[in-house]
């Protein structure tokens, strides 16, 4: 029993050395964030990398590979460096390497593989990860639709041109020279359908020329967006047409009503001395006889 115990302590400390060189990585892409991602804007990944407990592993590497779609800002750290087996309070088997990276603008819809490469002493792998990748912007079509020199409303009208639903559709009008906003500055349209339109009123002074629009909205992956929009405004497209001379307006109309009461007055002016001097006549004939 003895030798027998003897012999295993033997083999413990044989075999130990080798369990312990054995160096085992591994990489898993734990999150993303938008979830789809949008082209043309950032996506927020974080990768975790297990086995970095193990000091056998030395210094690990790890990196992203920058292949289109996707892209890195030139500061970040890339491929960043751990030292294996790095204790301190707390510390986890694994890694957790969070990155930011850049989506191309012409990114395909649907899953886009990205590769990571992470390597130690003497391994040097690569994995494939799926982002996936969805278009949820829209965008929009602006014109002024109409405008009355008499009240100044300005009325717009919105047309959404690519394929997404969107929610909470505001327009503002900032700040600027060519027009002057009376009450508020942001119109709150509402939901709008793709390929639908809907349009927003304004009370607003302008001489014409470049107006800056602000449009706010929810895509369809709940995230709130903003895109801003230039329109031109001629408004003398807007002034002696035919429609707005077919109606009376009001300052016509209380003439018309003063110019009735005067003839109601008048006319029951002359009926009553009309009266009058009949009476006085039948009552001179009697006088008379």
């Amino acid at each position: 029993m003895i030798k027998r115990g003897i012999l295993l302590f033997i083999l413990i400390i044989l075999v130990a050395p080798m369990i312990l060189a054995t160096c085992n990585l591994d990489v898993n892409l734990i999150n993303q964030d938008p979830y789809p991602a949008i082209p043309g804007d950032y996506v927020d990944v974080v990768f975790q990398i297990t086995g970095v407990d193990n000091p056998a592993c030395g210094v690990v590497e790890f990196e992203i590979k920058e292949e289109y779609p996707f892209s890195l800002d030139p500061d970040k750290e890339n491929p960043i460096s751990i030292r294996a087996g790095t204790y301190e309070r707390g510390y986890s088997s694994f890694y957790i390497a969070p990155y930011k990276i850049r989506i191309d603008s012409d990114a395909i819809d649907g899953d886009n593989p990205i590769e990571v490469g992470y390597s130690s002493t003497d391994i040097e792998l690569l994995k494939e990860f799926n982002i996936n990748v969805e278009d949820s912007r829209a965008d929009f079509e602006i014109f002024v639709k109409d405008y009355k020199p008499s009240t100044n409303i300005m009325t717009l009208e919105i047309l959404n041109i690519e394929e997404n639903d969107v929610e909470a559709l505001t327009i503002e009008i900032p700040k600027q020279d060519n027009i002057e906003i009376k009450g508020p500055n942001r119109n709150v349209v509402g939901d709008l359908d793709s390929n639908e339109y809907t349009t927003a009123e304004f009370e607003a002074i302008s001489s014409g020329g470049d107006i800056k629009l602000t449009i706010l909205y929810t895509d369809s992956i709940n995230a709130r967006r903003s895109l801003e929009k230039t329109i031109n405004f001629d408004p003398s497209y807007f002034t002696g047409r035919k429609s707005d001379q077919k109606g009376v307006n009001a300052g016509t109309w209380v003439v018309i009503v003063i110019v009735v009461i005067v003839l109601i007055w008048w006319w029951h002016k002359r009926k009553k001395k009309k009266r009058h001097a009949q009476h006085h006549a039948r009552h001179h004939a009697h006088a008379v006889i």
